[in-house]
């Protein structure tokens, strides 16, 4: 399994899946296999260190040598007998008899081009037009994504949906709880939004929405690291005259901090203009937490009618969804749990499993 996203200087949500997904793949290992984790040549790999898989295997070139050469369709095979790619950064050269399974998080390249770079929405749609035609199978998150790929990228690679879990780390109060809410100053009720800043997150929107006459009077707490796009909070709040009392952000957290962040918050807000999965608003389902959530369509299947729906891009849209779910917060959260408790890693995992072994079946008649 490609680790390579553990490295990056923000591992985002795909680092998040990268790490949960091979840790949970080790675990559920059918006889004879193993799980092995390669990153492209780099000073120190530990931060891709997973427990229970092998290595990571340090690959001769570094990143951006590797993604070129693969890219262009050198045949670098990173090992093994199947290859899960969790990322678009994956061999499209498939050596004969071997498996290559890639995960496509989303089809923001084709749908929402503008929130990524201009190279990286390039990159993302000629490597995964690449692959949608020449992989053993693709694993996307949702139906929303497979209903997206088929029309921007299809290719004769099956599609499968597998969606994500909940991680376990994420959800249990921690014993220093106390201890960390103090540290990091979390006031008593507050509207919380998690994930990297950048321009597809609607974080502009959400900061316009508790400017605006009848917004909730509570603190915006903001969790995630600076990606792409200037995403400048406190610019932001500083021209809808927002005090920088009203808007937080607390950066990157760890597992420990962001369980404490999350289970605290009054409501989670995902005003996203476009995602793949959403795990933050899964994370908030299972956690009690009440969601409100743009309408964009991979959030609106997570979350399954459990949550209350903004229209994209309209502040006033998102007052309205955060004022009903304050005015009354308990209304869907028992309907969310339930459906939060339906994802799990170890499903995920099994689920991709079945897809690596079919393709080796189909290869080689037999399993090893």
């Amino acid at each position: 399994m490609l680790t390579e996203q553990l490295l990056a200087p923000v591992p985002g949500g795909t680092g998040r899946y990268t790490r949960e997904l091979a840790a949970a793949l080790a675990r559920t290992a059918p006889p004879g296999w193993i799980v092995t984790g390669a990153v492209a040549r780099c000073a120190d790999p530990s931060a891709a260190v997973i427990p229970g898989v092998a290595g990571p295997r340090v690959l001769a070139l570094p990143r951006r040598a590797l993604a070129l050469a693969w890219q262009r369709g050198v045949p670098l095979w990173p090992g093994g007998d199947s290859v899960h790619a969790p990322t678009p950064l994956s061999p499209t050269t498939v050596k004969r008899g071997r498996g290559l399974v890639v995960t496509v998080h989303d089809a923001v390249p084709w749908t929402h081009p503008e929130t990524l770079t201009p190279h990286g929405a390039r990159w993302h749609r000629d490597v995964i037009s690449r692959l949608t035609r020449r992989a053993g199978a693709i694993v996307v998150p949702t139906e929303a994504v497979a209903a997206e790929l088929a029309e921007h990228s299809p290719g004769s690679a099956g599609v499968h949906v597998v969606g994500h879990g909940v991680s376990a780390a994420v959800l249990e109060e921690p014993a220093q709880a106390g201890q960390i809410a103090r540290r990091l100053d979390l006031p008593p009720r507050y509207v919380l939004a998690v994930g990297t800043l950048e321009p597809r997150k609607g974080i502009d929107v959400l900061i316009e929405a508790m400017s605006l006459p009848g917004a909730p009077d509570l603190p915006l707490l903001l969790a995630g690291p600076p990606g792409w796009g200037e995403v400048d909070v406190h610019r932001l709040a500083a021209a809808r005259s927002l005090s920088p009392e009203r808007v937080r952000s607390l950066g990157l957290l760890t597992d420990a901090e962001l369980a404490v962040v999350l289970r605290r918050a009054t409501v989670l807000a995902a005003p996203s203009l476009a995602e793949g999965f959403g795990l933050p608003l899964l994370e908030a389902m299972a956690a009690g937490v009440p969601v409100v959530h743009s309408d964009a369509p991979a959030l609106v299947e997570v979350a399954g009618g459990t949550g209350v729906i903004a229209r994209r891009g309209d502040p006033v849209a998102l007052v309205s969804a955060l004022r009903t779910v304050l005015d009354d917060p308990g209304r869907t959260i028992a309907a969310a749990r339930e459906r939060a408790a339906g994802f799990t890693w170890r499903a995920a995992a099994q689920a991709v499993w079945q897809v690596h072994l079919e393709l080796h079946r189909a290869a080689h008649g037999r399993l090893p």
